[in-house]
């Protein structure tokens, strides 16, 4: 795809294989479920980073959990690209203009909600300022660079009551967990970014009002 840095050539040449499996040991279903999208945005300042907000502390569900932008798909929404797009400029005032649509990931499934969600993942070609648009449901938005991603400092894995276990980072004073987590290690794995890291660092999840996700 023309006009990409670089940097985008392993991920997108690791991408060409990819399935669900390489995201979740959770299979697909092949109907049902309540189709939605997040859009994966890659920018670049100091080097490569990812857009990211922060759910609002007085939501009913997820309250406080940082997420990719995204949400259920409308009617009116010509795909899960359009659906993302949407989303995030709902949520944080993303331009669309701004952004070149790269590829869609496999769809994943949520089962604790019964979203089959299908990650967009995005080129940044003209940032600009993004800001919560309600602050009733987004607290902050940030884009964290993957320098501090990788930082094996920063990586974690976090068990959830129910035993589930899943990879994490601790950066920007965010706990990233759940799905945005595991796609996010999951794509550094495959660009070549990711460092080795302590995966015997386990800690307790915090606030375990949220329910996990593979």
């Amino acid at each position: 795809m023309t006009g990409l840095p670089e940097w985008w050539r392993p991920l997108l040449t690791r991408l060409e294989l990819a399935d669900a499996a390489d995201f979740t040991r959770l299979p697909t279903p092949d109907d049902g479920g309540r189709a939605s999208a997040v859009l994966i945005l890659l920018g670049e300042q100091d080097g490569p980073d990812v857009l990211v907000l922060q759910r609002s502390d007085t939501m009913r569900t997820h309250a406080g959990q940082p997420a990719f932008p995204g949400g259920a798909a409308d009617p009116t929404d010509a795909d899960a690209a359009a659906t993302a797009l949407r989303e995030a400029s709902e949520e944080v005032g993303l331009d669309p203009a701004t952004v070149q649509v790269v590829a869609d990931l496999p769809t994943l499934w949520i089962p604790v909600s019964n979203f089959l969600v299908t990650p967009v993942l995005a080129w940044w070609r003209t940032p600009h300022e993004v800001r919560p648009v309600d602050t009733a449901e987004v607290a902050r938005v940030e884009r964290l660079p993957v320098h501090e991603l990788v930082d094996p400092d920063n990586r974690l894995r976090v068990r959830h009551p129910s035993g589930w276990i899943g990879p994490a980072f601790r950066v920007r004073d965010m706990l990233v967990w759940g799905f945005t987590a595991g796609v996010l290690s999951t794509l550094l794995e495959m660009a070549g970014w990711a460092r080795p890291w302590p995966t015997d660092r386990v800690e307790e999840l915090p606030g375990s009002g949220v329910r996990p996700v593979p």
